[in-house]
């Protein structure tokens, strides 16, 4: 798949991971219409393709260290960034935050895996 092709599907991917992690974790709320919705998925998955492999890089030897708690708190750093900067989208407290990490990222890892496949 192109690379077009590819932002395209993780921004579907990042959209219904949301509306899983809004529906499945208590106080992780996403009030918004579908335009909200691709909006945020768009900053997600733009985040998630250009900046947060720059930050993997960089901080390599730290997320060895700390066998990779520290890949999830970057990945719970978009989503509360996303937070701040989507108003349609509200996270309460810090459990939510990490659970719907944990689920944004499990979908994330299934549609990677899926698309590996198909190359």
């Amino acid at each position: 798949m192109k690379f077009i092709g590819k932002i395209i599907l993780f921004i579907v991917v990042n959209a219904l991971a949301l509306l899983i992690a809004a529906r499945f974790v208590k106080d992780f709320i996403f009030e918004g219409n579908l335009t909200a919705l691709l909006t945020a998925a768009v900053i997600l998955t733009l985040g998630n393709t250009f900046i947060r492999p720059l930050l993997k890089f960089v901080l390599a030897p730290l997320i060895n260290l700390t066998f990779g708690v520290l890949a999830i708190a970057i990945n719970a750093a978009f989503i509360y960034l996303l937070d701040k900067f989507s108003p349609s989208l509200i996270i309460n407290g810090l459990k939510p935050l990490i659970l719907a990490t944990v689920i944004i990222s499990l979908v994330n890892i299934v549609a990677n895996f899926l698309t590996k496949l198909g190359d």
